[in-house]
């Protein structure tokens, strides 16, 4: 095997069978301790699944505005897609997510960069602000989220030792901050280096064409929309989150009881969760929303029956989207195929 081969292998086994290695052993260990039975059960009988639609028109909005959202970034590139193509890939990316973990915001990049004749590299820098600008708003809500429920959070690690343990040996660990610092002073360094090396240049090129992609977050026109339409993407998202509480009568009576922190909870370990390396987040989602209501005292099998149902619509849904996205783009293209057919 030639070395461009084995380099390709090994790639693809880190970007396609690690995650979902991840997510069948979370899953696995997931069901360990539940019953199945009765947790199917639970969601057969208890479920009131009107709350799951509701949650799900929540969804699209925010996956809408995220197309708004990107739509002025790319405008002040100078690439101009009409609503329905961002719309659109924003669909396409979660849809192909599930099926290649990552590779969706890479799919997006191309169908735009394609689509509009424009630089990959400058798409994909727009499309890195975009996600890092997401990293960036969930870091904000989470320290504001562990300020509001620090209490409920403190209480239950405490009751939880070997948890509370191991958090604090992760975060007193020198190795975490030696690591970070040396990455960053790596980048860095990597970035002022002159050199003749071709390779090295080409990567450097494309670092400068990325970071001008997520410079133009800061001087582009519409700033405040976009920043309205962030807080649409991550509204649009909690609220989904916030009203399935209600398809359940002991999720519905635990929201009564604890009200938007448990709501917060939950949503911020579920949106950190997603960062896992795994096909749509399936098994890290659940694992991170079950330990949130177990903060507050669900048991498994009813927090399994909320995590499994929420997570396995909103998949659902977002195999439907896809299918709609890529019959759509399908058509698209021979529209456009037929309109450049010259008449004689």
């Amino acid at each position: 095997m030639s070395q461009s081969k084995k380099r390709r292998f090994w790639r693809d086994i880190i970007k396609y069978i690690i995650p979902l290695v991840i997510s069948v052993g979370l899953c696995y260990l997931l069901f360990t301790d539940i019953d199945f039975g009765e947790m199917v059960d639970i969601i057969r009988h208890e479920c009131d699944f009107r709350w799951i639609l509701l949650g799900f028109v929540f969804s699209i909005f925010a996956q809408i505005c995220r197309g708004l959202r990107w739509g002025i970034q790319l405008r002040a590139l100078g690439i101009h897609a009409p609503l329905h193509a961002l719309v659109l890939s924003i669909f396409g990316t979660y849809a192909v997510n599930l099926v290649f973990p990552r590779l969706g915001e890479v799919w997006r990049t191309g169908y735009i960069a394609q689509r509009q004749s424009a630089p990959f590299t400058t798409v994909f820098g727009s499309m890195v602000a975009d996600r890092l600008a997401d990293t960036v708003f969930v870091l904000l809500l989470t320290g504001f989220t562990f300020i509001i429920a620090s209490g409920s959070i403190l209480s239950f690690l405490h009751e939880n030792g070997e948890s509370y343990a191991a958090i604090a040996r992760i975060l007193e660990s020198p190795w975490l901050w030696t690591t970070l610092v040396l990455c960053v002073a790596g980048v860095w360094a990597f970035m002022r280096w002159t050199t003749e090396n071709q390779a090295v240049r080409k990567i450097q090129h494309a670092v400068v064409e990325l970071w001008q992609g997520f410079a133009v977050v800061a001087k582009m026109p519409g700033k405040g929309r976009w920043l309205l339409l962030t807080l649409g993407i991550w509204g649009g998202y909690f609220t989904q989150t916030y009203v399935v509480f209600y398809a359940f009568p002991f999720t519905a009576e635990l929201l009564s009881a604890h009200g938007i922190e448990l709501a917060l909870v939950t949503f911020v370990l579920g949106s950190i969760a997603m960062g896992v390396p795994s096909n749509g987040g399936i098994g890290p989602w659940q694992w991170a929303t079950m330990f949130a209501l177990g903060i507050y005292g669900l048991g498994e099998t009813q927090g399994g029956a909320w995590a499994n149902l929420v997570l396995g619509t909103n998949t659902l849904m977002t195999i439907v989207l896809g299918i709609i996205t890529f019959v759509w783009i399908a058509l698209d293209k021979k529209k456009t195929k037929r309109v450049e057919i010259p008449t004689t």
